[in-house]
């Protein structure tokens, strides 16, 4: 059983505290791992000699502490369900953790049962980064602009669910289309208060880009003067892994996720393939010049695929919320560089083609868990895009020139 204690050798850069001291039959035990996540934050230790642990964390919050059994000596196993327990601090800036441990045989699951949880939980990831990266991808393609801002979108749509739905105490749905409905909003208000009037200006490109950058930057950091640097966690999100498929556990929550996000993908491929609207986009896309002189009304096209692209985005940044799960100031800037990834793999400007890329990287970042440490899962992805992108520069589904 685990006693409290204390060493010296955590991360003393941190102003909170986790800490244990794994014993058995009173003898203590070293080289035991022992990890702390929570909020986007992950970090790990073993035991010393005196089987002490202590772990620094950036923030009061809930947090979850495992203790890895392939680590424990030979016939000493964790009590049943216990070698993963949720903790957060009271009063101080120390919290005690207990794991209890006895005799027993660990049963360990096959490669295959793990490939499959990781499969599942990869789609559910790429699923959601499908929503963000079409919407940047529907931009790109109809303005040419590579919107650094677009994390910003992604993680107004979790704070204002936070914000209706938490501080405001309305029901959870209620939030949830608040939520939406002000994301829209803000894909149009940037677009009329920014990006139009710099198109009319004649503004390339790289000009703009940079604009989308000094804009992320802004926004992200207001949001981190009004809502803190805290992670916050909305209504539900710690729902308990009740449904169980094999090997699979999963939550009502990431059930109602994939579902969603299937929907709306699905919705979206009928918006650009059967609608006047969506024709148009995909027409702009192609040739926005032609496609005005054809008597498309560009401008108009371009406001819509900003309102869209928001949406999509804010949607993407709840499910991201309930993933990790958590909210933050700057969630949507932990997964930007995974959004480009997805749509650069899949091909610039395609919608499809985002799709068909963030489903990869999605699977790829959970399956590489298997092989590579945690940390290091999204520099897998990346990898992958630069070695697709050396055999196929234009992408999966691209072409060779840009198609908007």
């Amino acid at each position: 059983m685990a006693e409290d204690g204390s060493t010296g050798g955590g991360t003393e850069e941190y102003e909170y505290f986790f800490l244990g001291n794994v014993k058995y039959d009173d003898k203590p035990l070293k080289g035991v791992e022992i990890t702390v996540e929570g909020g986007g934050f992950e970090a790990s230790m073993k035991t010393d000699a005196e089987g002490k642990w202590r772990i620094g964390v950036p923030e009061k919050g809930e947090y979850e502490i495992s203790l890895d059994e392939d680590t424990l000596p030979k016939g000493v196993v964790v009590a049943e369900g216990k070698s993963t327990v949720t903790a957060e601090f009271g009063l101080t800036k120390l919290k005690a953790v207990n794991f209890f441990l006895g005799e027993g045989q660990r049963a360990s699951s096959d490669l295959g049962a793990q490939i499959l949880v990781r499969l599942v939980n990869g789609l559910n990831f790429g699923l959601l980064l499908a929503l963000a990266a079409i919407g940047l991808s529907l931009i790109f393609g109809t303005t040419g602009l590579s919107n650094f801002a677009h994390a910003e979108m992604v993680t107004f749509g979790a704070l204002m669910v936070l914000t209706f739905g938490v501080d405001l105490a309305m029901p959870l749905w209620l939030a949830i289309g608040i939520a939406l409905v002000l994301s829209a909003a803000l894909g149009w208000g940037l677009d009329a208060a920014i990006w139009k009037p710099l198109r009319r200006r004649g503004v390339g490109l790289i000009p703009l880009m940079i604009v989308s950058i000094g804009l992320s930057l802004a926004i992200r950091y207001t949001y981190q003067f009004f809502y803190g640097g805290a992670t916050r966690q909305l209504p539900g999100a710690t729902l308990p892994a009740d449904i169980h498929l094999g090997p699979v556990a999963l939550s009502w929550v990431d059930v109602a996720s994939m579902i969603t996000s299937v929907v709306v993908l699905l919705a979206v491929a009928y918006f650009l393939l059967r609608t006047r609207i969506g024709k148009a986009t995909r027409a702009v896309s192609d040739n926005s010049s032609l496609a005005a002189a054809s008597g498309i009304d560009v401008d108009r096209v371009i406001r819509i695929v900003w309102v869209v692209g928001a949406l999509l985005a804010g949607l993407s940044g709840i499910l991201w919320a309930y993933f990790r799960p958590g909210v933050s100031w700057d969630m949507g800037f932990q997964i930007l560089l995974l959004i480009f990834a997805a749509v650069t793999l899949g091909g610039l400007g395609t919608a499809f083609g985002a799709l068909v890329g963030s489903l990869i990287v999605g699977l790829f970042v959970e399956i590489s868990t298997l092989w590579l440490p945690s940390d290091m899962k999204y520099v897998g992805a990346l990898i992958v895009l630069i070695l697709v992108l050396l055999f196929r520069p234009q992408g999966i589904l691209g072409r060779r020139e840009r198609i908007g």
